[in-house]
């Protein structure tokens, strides 16, 4: 969903190194070789590039459908923080005051329609796509279920920074596991290379129309948007490399490339 707030702000301008071996610095004293131990790196971001359904699905699906789920469960808690929602959010929220569908079905909705817009941008959707709306809208619906409304407002604070985190984290798993973008995702990265424009520019377009869209419905604007549009970049990026499936050539590219260091 916001997975474009998820790609651009994990940085599909990546500049990540490989840290997996680094080379242990060495001195001589007094005839012996001393060596500086340095802690374990964070492991390596690879490509975020598709990766074919049938490589390791034992291993992706569930961390696909797990991270779609806990997305959607993240934005569910948000709404019930009455503290304002993301863009997209918003918009799904003003949409639900002025018809008689639900948070979660709305959700599905405006990713479909979005997908239409691939069409002239020439995307294809990837079984990631698919999976996204139809996981994030269920689970959605689900969290307004489960999380009652009206608390306190000590609660309705936990329950925005606690959403905001898990936002985060669940994209950092979902996009991960490499099935294709996220309806939104597609939206931004397509634009950018039909128009020729920056990535941060495209979505940042993007998303304040749809903000400005989904104010004017009276979807919910407010501190919670501002602290949205400041924490989840950076709580992806920090996650994301510990959920990003890599492919066996990579792993073995990486590999080489580090022993060519020593």
């Amino acid at each position: 969903m916001a997975q474009a707030h998820t790609v651009e702000a994990v940085g599909m301008e990546q500049k990540f190194t490989d840290q997996d071996e680094r080379e242990v610095p060495r001195r001589r004293h007094g005839g012996r070789v001393a060596a500086t131990l340095r802690p374990r790196a964070t492991p390596s971001l690879p490509p975020l590039t598709y990766v074919r359904l049938g490589e390791r699905p034992l291993r992706r699906f569930p961390q696909l459908f797990a991270g779609l789920a806990l997305y959607g469960f993240s934005l569910s808690v948000m709404v019930r923080s009455s503290l304002g929602l993301s863009p997209w959010s918003v918009l799904n929220e003003g949409l639900a005051h002025h018809t008689s569908l639900s948070f979660g079905t709305l959700t599905a909705v405006v990713g479909v329609l979005v997908l239409l817009l691939w069409i002239p941008l020439r995307q294809r959707p990837k079984f990631g796509t698919v999976a996204n709306i139809v996981v994030v809208a269920y689970a959605s619906d689900l969290g307004l279920l489960l999380v009652p409304p009206h608390l306190g407002l000590p609660a309705r604070v936990g329950l925005l920074v606690g959403g905001v985190l898990l936002n985060g984290l669940s994209i950092a798993v979902y996009v991960g596991a490499r099935f294709g973008p996220g309806p939104r995702d597609g939206l931004m990265t397509g634009a950018s290379a039909a128009t020729g424009r920056s990535l941060r520019l495209i979505r940042t377009l993007i998303e304040i129309t749809v903000l400005a869209v989904g104010r004017l419905l009276d979807g919910s604007v407010g501190v919670g948007t501002v602290l949205y549009a400041l924490m989840v970049g950076p709580t992806t990026q920090f996650f994301l490399p510990w959920f990003a499936y890599s492919t066996p050539a990579e792993r073995g590219g990486r590999g080489s490339s580090a022993g060519a260091t020593r």
